[in-house]
């Protein structure tokens, strides 16, 4: 976020649409919230991503290439 004060142009996800767009379980959404791996913040009782850090998390999501071979 460009700047950390001015909410007005960020956009933020409900913790379904996260799930929905990172193809993982709401579960698996909260996990991350609370791990601290995805940035969130909360209103009341539930929770809103800013669509650039889930951007940000699969951007840097690292996929292990390696094979085992016999």
């Amino acid at each position: 976020m460009a700047d950390e004060g001015n909410f007005s142009d960020v956009r933020f996800l409900t913790v379904s649409e996260v799930a929905e767009v990172m193809r993982v379980s709401k579960m698996t959404v909260y996990r991350l919230v609370h791990s601290g791996d995805l940035p969130a913040v909360r209103f009341g009782r539930s929770y809103r991503v800013p669509e650039s850090a889930v951007q940000q998390v699969l951007k840097n999501a690292v996929v292990d290439r390696r094979t085992d071979t016999a």
